[in-house]
């Protein structure tokens, strides 16, 4: 359970509901021990009393002592379950919120070799397999415990020899869930990661719906959602398998202790060694010290699974972020803008460099354009300045200060980004452009939009800035998703704006209305750029042309053109490709 404590932290909030249900259970408890005493006092009538004229009217009252004590578990039955699940789901909820707040706070380095699908199996799947140790488990386990501990106590007051020997299977179904506990833990916790690999193909296969038929994948798609599923198949029958021995086992050794009273209570009782009101209530009483051990080893099934579900959830809990934000970081407002990379290198993977001993400085308003060969770490370069990676060497400064030193929040609050690859979240229009900038007025977002271009198509579509654009923005072109994102980081009007291909997905046409709202855009403002078509970075006030993860060559469009040979060679190889060459020079 050691896995398990490391949770329980979240139980914190509803101690007051662990109460009810610990009082609950223990009246449950209470009132399945009076049960088989009336039973017990009803057979002493009948064999000893029988021809009293009170005993009619004692059964009246032993029937009506029942019939309540039946009503009143009942009630507390009901308490006990009602109120564990409350609990229980609200801890699953707590935990699922705590799961996806640590998610927010992990670097992009973590989400790097991870599939989404995976992610959503640990943050649903996972916790959920917790809800029955809360909800029916742990308050399973005090009834049964605590039965356990009243009748083992009757038992031996009624006949202690006779009590005596009904222990000796116990040994034998210790022996027994010892055995079998950690073979089904390993086969659950197999089983769960089987269909966390199923739900990220899946997750992966519907969202790429689109190629998978484009690229008639169909039949190799089945086959790897097949393999995914029958890999989960074999390994949760693996531990059901473990489970199909583990329960006839366990009731097997249960029910020789009934064997053990049959033979020796009913000689104790032929011999007049035990009253016979004695031997039913030892009898009744038997079913129900056996009952709880049978009930605590089924219930070893779903503490296993719940153990293993909190072994992946405890696992993501516990990684610890690159980025990580020191206690007394630096609170920032509105910056200055003026960025310093000093002697900064990077990896992603330990021995293989993405950019190596880069030194610049962009003075509050100029713009730096990175250019160069895709995979040389420009959009890496971009990706520090908000901290999602830290540097491996060197230092990079906001306003004369370490990024490490500033407060994270207030770091990115100060950065805009349009990323190549957009984004846009299931909503509306609004919502979208609003999202970075939540007091904004509608007046704001449509002056946004018309600075990125995009509010005339908005105003043509069927409820204009309401309209639901669908998962991923699925129901816009390329164009239209990349001006809305645009959009975005115009309305939060941070002092320092990154275009990572910001025009990558429009037309020439278009690309030149959208060129003219960013410079506008751009005006006061420190920008960082990158573009492979370099008609687009000609008016940065500096050029810094990567190769090989290294600044090979800096400078203003005409300064690389005259002295520049990278750049050069870059521009020419356009040249040649351009349907209009002016524009470079």
């Amino acid at each position: 359970m050691s896995m398990f404590s490391r949770l329980r932290a979240f139980l914190r909030p509803y101690k007051v509901h662990m109460v009810v249900v610990l009082i609950s259970t223990l009246a449950v408890t209470l009132f399945n021990l009076v049960g088989p005493w009336i039973l017990r006092e009803l057979v002493r009538l009948v064999t000893q009393e029988l021809h009293s004229p009170a005993a009619l009217e004692r059964v009246g009252w032993l029937a009506a002592l029942l019939l309540g004590t039946y009503l009143a578990r009942g009630v507390f039955e009901f308490l006990k379950s009602y109120i564990a699940h409350v609990m229980a789901w609200n801890y699953v909820s707590d935990l699922r919120v705590a799961l996806y707040e640590h998610l927010q706070k992990l670097s992009l380095r973590y989400y790097s070799d991870k599939q989404t699908g995976e992610i959503m199996s640990r943050v649903v799947n996972d916790t959920e397999k917790i809800e029955p140790l809360i909800a029916h488990n742990i308050p399973d386990l005090i009834v049964n415990v605590t039965v356990l501990m009243g009748v083992t106590g009757i038992l031996l007051y009624l006949s202690p020899t006779l009590a005596l020997l009904t222990l000796i299977p116990i040994p034998f179904l210790l022996v027994v869930v010892w055995i079998f506990s950690g073979r089904m833990r390993s086969a659950f916790r197999s089983a769960q990661a089987e269909l966390s690999d199923l739900n990220a193909v899946l997750q992966d296969n519907i969202s790429g719906m689109k190629e998978i038929q484009v690229f008639t994948r169909e039949e190799f798609e089945q086959r790897r959602v097949e393999k995914r599923s029958l890999g989960y198949t074999r390994e949760l029958l693996r531990a059901l398998k473990n489970a199909a021995i583990y329960h006839p086992s366990v009731e097997f050794w249960a029910s020789t202790g009934t064997v053990i009273v049959l033979l020796f209570g009913g000689r104790m009782a032929l011999r007049g060694e035990m009253p016979v009101e004695d031997l039913v209530a030892f009898l009744l009483y038997l079913s129900m010290f056996y009952q709880p051990v049978t009930l605590l080893a089924r219930m070893n099934e779903q503490v296993q699974t719940a153990l293993a579900g909190a072994d992946r959830v405890a696992e993501v809990l516990d990684v610890q972020s690159d980025v990580v934000e020191k206690p007394n970081a630096v609170k920032i407002d509105r910056a200055k803008g003026r960025i310093e990379f000093d002697r900064v290198s990077f990896s992603y993977t330990d021995g293989i460099p993405v950019l190596q001993d880069i030194s610049f400085t962009i003075e509050p308003g100029e713009t730096l354009a990175l250019v160069g060969p895709t995979g040389v770490g420009k959009s890496t370069i971009a990706s520090l300045i908000p901290r999602f990676y830290d540097p491996s060497s060197g230092r990079i400064l906001l306003d004369g200060r370490d990024l490490r030193d500033l407060d994270l929040h207030g770091l990115r609050r100060n950065i805009s980004i349009v990323l190549q690859d957009v984004f846009l979240f299931n909503g509306t229009v609004l919502e979208n452009i609003m999202y970075g900038a939540e007091d904004a007025t509608f007046e704001d977002v449509v002056r946004a939009a018309r600075i990125a271009n995009a509010h005339e198509f908005i105003m043509e579509m069927p409820d204009g800035y309401n309209t639901q654009i669908g998962e991923r923005g699925f129901k816009l072109s390329g164009g239209q998703k990349q001006r809305l994102s645009i959009a975005r980081a115009v309305l939060k009007d941070a002092p320092i704006l990154i275009l990572d291909e910001a025009t990558s997905a429009v037309d020439v046409e278009t690309e030149q209305q959208i060129q003219s709202a960013l410079e506008n855009l751009m005006q006061g403002k420190t920008s960082i750029v990158i573009a492979h078509r370099l008609s687009t970075v000609r008016n940065a006030d500096k050029i810094a042309v990567l190769q090989d993860g290294r600044i090979v060559e800096m400078g203003s469009h005409d300064e690389l053109l005259r002295s520049g040979t990278v750049y050069r060679r870059l521009v020419e190889r356009q040249f040649v490709h351009s349907s209009a060459p002016t524009a470079l020079h």
